[in-house]
């Protein structure tokens, strides 16, 4: 980390990586495999310098404006966007850069722990992104990744993830890896988009309206949650056709089994 950064901005849910060991895991997740590179959030540009270095497309996106003269001692103007990530349209993004598109593209970024949930809903929903190492608090990533062995995982932010990116584990990351200090564990994970996903982009809002409803009470029995917008009897239908009991909660199931049950009580 450059000893002119400015001081971590609490407010942003900033905290600057500075172990060398996790940056160099993180640098190299998909270095092999990506034809261009987005960081997001990059800051002090602990990962931003071994970024650029790979040679190619490379773009950083950064709110924070104290970081831009930084970033602009080794980073074209061009290369630089001063923007709130949250609000940008990704498949844009990448569209309209000539050296982004069409390109199997990497987004990289050490996530505000306080948006993290709604950023990754964003880049996942963009077609154009084929690769993302992005770094959470471990409790929000075990809901994306969760453990092997850990029962009632399944959640709307899990099934919108897996059913387009293949997700592992990358690293665990111990508060002592940042300045300042989190107060939580961390976790990066690595997302590979999956190419023939069950459902195209194109499902995208409704199959979120789908997850969201069914796992607005998730420990209730879904059935009755999913009747505030669909037929009963259609449930309990599609539940039959799945072997799965009226009193089954989404928690429980599977993502072959959330997505099936979309599949059938809203595609049909």
């Amino acid at each position: 980390m450059s000893e002119q950064a400015p001081r971590a901005n609490k407010e942003l849910g900033q905290h600057y990586l500075k172990d060398k060991s996790v940056i160099e895991k993180i640098v190299t997740d998909f270095s092999s495999e990506a034809q261009a590179i987005i960081e997001v959030g990059p800051g002090p540009a602990t990962l931003t310098r071994d970024l650029a270095a790979l040679g190619l497309p490379f773009y950083v996106v950064e709110r924070d404006e104290r970081f831009l003269p930084l970033l602009g001692e080794f980073l074209k103007a061009e290369q630089i966007v001063h923007a709130d990530a949250l609000a940008i349209d990704w498949e844009e993004f990448i569209s309209t850069r000539e050296d982004l598109r069409g390109k199997k593209v990497w987004l990289v970024s050490n996530l505000p722990y306080n948006i993290s949930a709604p950023l990754t809903i964003n880049f996942v929903k963009s077609g154009a992104i084929t690769f993302m190492s992005l770094m959470y608090q471990l409790e929000v990533g075990r809901k994306i990744a969760p453990t092997q062995g850990e029962s009632n995982t399944m959640n709307s932010l899990l099934a919108l993830c897996q059913t387009y990116y293949q997700v592992k584990s990358l690293c665990k990351v111990a508060p002592g890896a940042f300045s300042p200090p989190p107060q939580v564990q961390s976790v990066v994970l690595s997302f590979s988009r999956i190419e023939a996903p069950r459902f195209e982009l194109s499902q995208w809002r409704e199959l979120e309206k789908f997850l969201r409803l069914a796992f607005s009470q998730k420990r209730k029995q879904l059935a009755g949650v999913l009747k505030a917008s669909y037929a009963l009897p259609r449930i309990k239908e599609c539940l039959e056709e799945l072997n799965l009991p009226a009193t089954v909660r989404s928690e429980a199931l599977s993502l072959e089994q959330i997505q099936s049950l979309y599949a059938k009580l809203v595609l049909r």
